[in-house]
């Protein structure tokens, strides 16, 4: 978590983002204002972020973004960049870059995606549908006051390799290591395939992201047994909820209802009012409904493991 402030930067608390780092690539959700000072406190590199997802239009998430522009260029980077976004990102983005015009990479912009889209690690690229990929992004359209969407982002595993299965499917030992890694191989005039030297499909990681949004009954569905959900909590005090509808926020306690809702395992709230400075004062309100709910703060860095 990079930033969890919502509104206004604070001194201790920058405004939205948060990094996700895997097998040494990177992708960042939203760009708000403090997002590369916290960056540089964690030492965390800006070359390896390859793609960077905004759930939406306004300051608080996208201020921050001209300058790490910049800075991923001053980096080193020369590959490609992939930004996708609500509709009007596109044109957004052309209005930021007026202060970073000139980039030693290409950025590609997938605005309003209808489609999972599939992020292939080893190929350091974003391919469509591509089932050999390692990182699934699913989207859904949150309720706000501008386009805005809402990520979840599932880190496949490959299944197990059974050599009971393998033997009894003649395969080659020669060849068991190769179809682990290529799905398909051909050895002295035959095709084998990895489901032939591959067991049951193994549970992967998923972390979700709704932030700016009134809770829609989308949601549950949509990060539906995640590993980590982290959900905006705008408002702490459940006497707040008429600004919430108002402003189309959420509530602790509306978040935490998603929570339980889609049978996550944590909550992680994040995305807080200016106004209220201490977030913690309010975290019952949470879990009375979830328990596992937790108040994120800047640069609070958490690790999920496959099981």
């Amino acid at each position: 978590m990079l930033g969890c402030g919502g509104g206004m930067p604070m001194p201790e608390r920058y405004l939205s983002s948060m990094l996700l780092s895997y097998r040494g690539r990177k992708i960042l959700v939203d760009c708000g204002e403090g997002t590369q000072v916290s960056m540089r406190l964690l030492g965390w590199g800006f070359k390896t972020i390859d793609i960077i997802c905004i759930t939406h239009g306004h300051g608080d998430h996208i201020v921050g973004l001209p300058g790490l522009l910049s800075t991923i260029g001053n980096s080193g980077r020369i590959e490609p960049l992939i930004i996708i976004g609500p509709e009007g990102i596109e044109e957004i983005i052309k209005g930021l870059r007026v202060i970073a015009p000139y980039l030693p990479y290409e950025i590609n912009i997938i605005e309003n995606p209808s489609e999972t889209i599939s992020m292939g690690l080893e190929k350091e690229q974003l391919i469509p549908r591509d089932k050999a990929a390692e990182i699934e992004i699913s989207t859904l359209k949150a309720e706000h006051s501008a386009p805005c969407l809402s990520y979840s982002f599932y880190a496949s595993r490959k299944a197990k390799f059974d050599p009971e299965k393998a033997l009894r499917n003649d395969v080659p030992k020669v060849i068991w290591n190769k179809l682990q890694k290529t799905g398909t191989t051909e050895h002295e005039g035959i095709l084998y395939t990895s489901d032939m030297v591959l067991g049951d499909e193994r549970q992967g990681i998923k972390v979700s992201l709704v932030t700016d949004s009134r809770p829609i009954d989308a949601i549950p569905e949509f990060i539906k047994r995640s590993d980590l959900f982290i959900c905006e909590g705008t408002y702490g005090d459940d006497e707040d909820l008429v600004k919430a509808v108002k402003n189309k926020h959420m509530t602790f306690r509306e978040a935490a209802e998603l929570a339980r809702a889609g049978a996550v395992k944590e909550l992680l709230l994040t995305h807080f009012s200016p106004v209220m400075q201490e977030p913690e004062m309010y975290l019952d309100n949470a879990k009375t409904v979830f328990e596992n709910t937790a108040i994120g703060r800047d640069r609070m860095v958490k690790s999920l493991n496959f099981e």
